[in-house]
Order: structure tokens, then C-alpha cells, then sequence
């Protein structure tokens, strides 16, 4: 009687979190099409101040990277910007450095993790290099990726080919149907009710965040709790395992930043090894992709390659670091030498967030100014 009872409360609860995915996915889709519409109202003076601050990769990155860093978000940050590339207010090329400086952002959450073991002195070396060791992997990345897309446009002329297969032009009369139909009746009538731009972009980014986090908290407790902690031993044992799970929890709860805080206190009690959650760590890094996936469905051909450029980045992040053991060596080795730094003068740990998050990018700026 009490299985029976406890087997329909199981049920119950079910239902209720897949009735709220599918809230929270219409509620994402939704707002995604009102932050393109918005950003296509705004006035001709905004649109060239955007087109100004993104001129510069430099400057791209770093708004990427200090966007994210405050929200805590890459999923709202790179949605946002498929939406204001949809929108005809940012070009690919200009939107690209953007999405790799929201790469580096998402990072800070699982640093900040790490500074809950600060009292423990081992546990907290364990726990700041693992949190590390996330930045690592996406800053090198851009070291790597970023030149080549500045001066060759590597990433974005791979991605508008692989676009072209499903957009035939800006009009998007393609394979895939344009289907306004979906959400434009609504769009169009908050649009029309208020009458200011600006305002309707807020509420739409806004409603972007509310829906992603819907989405993440739902996806979490439905699919990832329960099959994370029973499937914990086996996720860790193989690299290429352990690559498949990091997307696919990821892909399931669209946010990076969870599933790597889910590792931290792993690494930091010794249940996995620094290096063993490498790669999971990467899996996760490319599973986030999805939500910029999401957003380019109904939209441009630019909107869908610049969804491919996030895919291509973490994809070759990993196929540079992953295959080869002395290349996917460095970064631990950099994060082990940076949590017995930090336990040493915890000083060190505190101006790390600090330069890597805040000062570089500001001198960045400074120096790569017109």
C-alpha cells in the first residue's frame, strides 16, 4: 500500500516538473522572439552605439565576459546575443569574440564553489583547482581560437557554411520553415502595447533568464539529480565517458555552471581526481551550446551560424586538449599549481577572480583602444 502510494506521488511530482520544462521551453522560445523584435524596433542611434562598442574584439570579449560574470549565465548572455544578430544589430564577426568572452564568464561560478571549502586547507587546494580548471580550459581555448578568428574569421566562415545547409539566405527560405506563426501573434501585441522599444528588450531579457532558469532548475531535478549521483562511479572511469556525460547533463539542464559546481566537491573530498574531471568538464562545456541551439531555430541565417560558432569553439577546445595527453596535461597542471599557491597565501585566490574576471579584460581595453 505504501509503495503503491509512494509510486503514485513519484508520478505526481513527474508530471508536475515535465509540465514545467515545457512551460519553461515555451516561455524561453518566447522571449528569445520578443529580445529579436525588440532589438529590430530600437532606433537607428542605438543600434550604431552597439555596433561601436562591438567594432573591437577586444572590447566584445571583454562585454561577453563582465556580462556573464553578473549574471552568472552564458545560457541568457549567448541566447541574447543570437537574438540581437537576428535582429540585423550586430554582425556575426561582431558577435563572435562576445559569445567566447561569455565562455570565460561562466567560469567564475565554479571558482566561487570552490572558496566554500576555504577553511579546509586540503580540501579547499582540491576545490580551487578543480574550480580552476574550468577557466583554464576556456581561456587557453581563446588564446588559441581568437587570433585565428580575427585575422582568418576560422570560426565564422566554418560555421556560415554549415549554415547554409539549412538557411539559404537572411529571408531564411530554407529547408526549415520561418514559422512565425509560433510566437509573433503575442510578440506583436506586447510590441504594439508598449510603444518603447528599450523597455520591451529589458522584459525580454529578462524573460530570457526566468525562462533558462525554469528550464535549468526543472531539467535538474527531473533528469540529472537522481541519475548523476547513481551513475557517479561510472561517469569518471573512462575520458571519453565522462566527455558524453559532461554534454549530455549539461545539454539536459542548459547550464555549465551546474554541472561543474556539481564537480568541485567531488574533486575536493577525493572522490575524483583533478584530472578525471578534465574531461567531463569539457563535456559540459560544449553541452551548454544547446541553448544558443534553442534560440537560432526561428531566426537568420547568422543567428543559426553564429549557435554553430559556440558549437565549433568548445568543439575544437576539446579536439585540441582532450586526444592528446601532454596538451590536456597543461591546464591541470597550471590549476594544481594554482590551489597549492592559494592555500599557501589565500591572498592568491581572491586575486585571481579578481585579474582574470575584472582588471585583464578593463587593461585589455585600455590598451587595445582606437
Amino acid at each position: 500500500m505504501e509503495s503503491e502510494e509512494l509510486s503514485k506521488s513519484n508520478v505526481s511530482k513527474n508530471l508536475k516538473n515535465y509540465i514545467q520544462v515545457g512551460l519553461g521551453l515555451l516561455l524561453f522560445i518566447f522571449s528569445i522572439d520578443l529580445l529579436t523584435v525588440a532589438m529590430g524596433a530600437i532606433n537607428d542611434t542605438v543600434a550604431n552605439e552597439i555596433l561601436l562598442a562591438t567594432r573591437n574584439p577586444f572590447i566584445s570579449l571583454f562585454i561577453g565576459l563582465l556580462v556573464t560574470a553578473l549574471i552568472q549565465s552564458s545560457s541568457t548572455v549567448t541566447a541574447s546575443i543570437v537574438a540581437i544578430v537576428a535582429s540585423g544589430n550586430m554582425t556575426l564577426q561582431q558577435a563572435v569574440p562576445m559569445v567566447l568572452g561569455a565562455n570565460i564568464g561562466t567560469t567564475l561560478t565554479s571558482t566561487l564553489v570552490s572558496f566554500s571549502f576555504i577553511m579546509k586547507k586540503k580540501e579547499f587546494r582540491r576545490a580551487l583547482s578543480a574550480g580552476i580548471l574550468h577557466d583554464l580550459f576556456n581561456i587557453l581555448s581563446v588564446i588559441i581560437l581568437l587570433p585565428l578568428e580575427i585575422y582568418f574569421g576560422f570560426l565564422s566562415k566554418i560555421a556560415v557554411q554549415i549554415a547554409s545547409l539549412f538557411a539559404t539566405d537572411d529571408a531564411f527560405e530554407g529547408p526549415i520553415v520561418y514559422n512565425k506563426i509560433f510566437t509573433r501573434p503575442l510578440t506583436q501585441w506586447i510590441t504594439d502595447h508598449i510603444s518603447i522599444p528599450f523597455v520591451t528588450m529589458i522584459l525580454a531579457v529578462f524573460l530570457v533568464f526566468g525562462g533558462i532558469k525554469v528550464l535549468s532548475s526543472t531539467m535538474y531535478k527531473t533528469f540529472v539529480l537522481d541519475n548523476f549521483n547513481r551513475i557517479n562511479d561510472l561517469i569518471f572511469k573512462k575520458s571519453g565517458l565522462s566527455f558524453i556525460y559532461g554534454t549530455f547533463f549539461t545539454a539536459l539542464v542548459q547550464s555549465s555552471t551546474v554541472t561543474t559546481s556539481l564537480v568541485v566537491p567531488l574533486v575536493a573530498n577525493r572522490k575524483v581526481s583533478l584530472a578525471k574531471s578534465f574531461p567531463f568538464i569539457v563535456g559540459a562545456n560544449l553541452g551548454t551550446t544547446i541553448t544558443a541551439v534553442i534560440a537560432s531555430v526561428y531566426k537568420t541565417e547568422a543567428a543559426i551560424a553564429l549557435a554553430i560558432v559556440h558549437i565549433l569553439f568548445n568543439g575544437f577546445g576539446a579536439l585540441i586538449f582532450l586526444p592528446f595527453p601532454r596538451l590536456r596535461n597543461i591546464p591541470v597542471q597550471i590549476a594544481r599549481f594554482m590551489g597549492k599557491s592559494a592555500v599557501k597565501n589565500r591572498v592568491i585566490g581572491f586575486a585571481y577572480i579578481l585579474l582574470t574576471f575584472f582588471i585583464i579584460p578593463f587593461l585589455l581595453i585600455f590598451f587595445s583602444r582606437d
